[in-house]
């Protein structure tokens, strides 16, 4: 690149910022800020001028915070919002949202209060009558839909469940509970349980049901991949690397054709009754499918449904 084009790059940034900053900054507001979940440069410059102007930032983690802050150039004292301090956090920052004082409110990575701590102090706040200002930016569900392909023009819906329960039969009971949703589901989940979870998703939904697994959104080893749930462990297999990182699932909506109903016939309810009161749900599933005829999925719903 030429110094000229240098120069006129340097121009048109002064010339955004000066802009941006120009706009309307509410006094005692608080601003929920969107910040990147991987890649710094994904930081908007609204969100920097909202970081810088604030009087304090709120941060889930004060060290993972003041990493993007120093490399943006940005020295606004900080202060800790997390889990655990929520409650006391939300009335500090009320007191000082009393005085005038503007205060971001920023989670680790990605968007405050969605699957993230936050939505407590956004409530608080409102209800003592302050102004939320919410600054879209990066957020890993709508990055993993942009390169799934699961939603449509003609059915632009999906669902966003979260984290999956960590115990395997509340994980199994809340999976039955999503898959019946006739959208794309987007999940997250932690690596030393991805394993389990892919299991449970191939045992309730089938193996032909299709699955997009994105991990390391917008970092150097960001990997994509979408294929059927029944070919998922053979892929991980190939590359120890692609069962790190954290992961966003998306379950893709089940065809058009695919039953979820609970209605079995008296001769089915009266095997597969008599299989769980002595099987496991997987294998009343299982046995159930080669007596009945009936798919082992939809059985398997059954049976979790029927669980205790």
């Amino acid at each position: 690149m030429t110094q000229a084009s240098l120069d006129e790059t340097a121009l048109t940034w002064k010339r955004h910022a000066e802009q941006v900053a120009g706009q309307h900054w509410p006094e005692a507001s608080l601003y929920v800020v969107a910040t990147p979940i991987g890649n710094l440069g994904d930081l908007s410059l609204r969100a920097w001028e909202a970081l810088r102007r604030c009087d304090a930032i709120a941060a889930e983690d004060t060290r993972t915070t003041r990493q993007l802050l120093d490399a943006w150039g940005i020295s606004t004292p900080l202060m800790a919002a997390h889990r655990h301090n929520e409650q006391q956090a939300a009335e500090l920052i009320i007191q000082r949202l009393s005085g005038g004082e503007r205060i971001a409110l920023v989670s680790d990575a990605g968007a405050p209060a969605v699957s993230d701590p936050g939505a407590r102090i956004v409530r608080q706040v409102q209800a003592a009558g302050y102004r939320v200002v919410p600054l879209p930016g990066p957020s890993a569900v709508v990055a993993a839909l942009m390169a799934s392909g699961a939603t449509r023009d003609e059915d632009p819906g999906f669902a966003f469940a979260g984290f999956m329960p960590s115990k395997p039969l509340a994980r199994r009971k809340w999976l039955a509970r999503w898959l019946g949703w006739t959208i794309p589901v987007v999940l997250f989940e932690t690596p030393h349980r991805l394993q389990a979870a892919l299991e449970d998703l191939r045992d309730l939904a089938g193996p032909d049901r299709v699955l997009t697994l994105a991990r390391e959104l917008s970092k150097r080893f960001e990997e994509i991949h979408t294929l059927p749930l029944g070919q998922v462990a053979e892929w991980l297999a190939q590359d120890a690397h692609r069962t790190q990182g954290e992961f966003v699932l998306i379950l893709h909506a089940a065809p058009a054709t695919a039953e979820f109903s609970d209605d079995l016939s008296p001769d089915q309810l009266r095997v597969m009754q008599a299989l769980l009161a002595e099987l496991s749900v997987r294998d009343a599933a299982r046995i159930g499918a080669a007596a009945t005829g009936v798919p082992r999925d939809r059985l398997y719903q059954w049976a979790l449904r029927q669980s205790p």
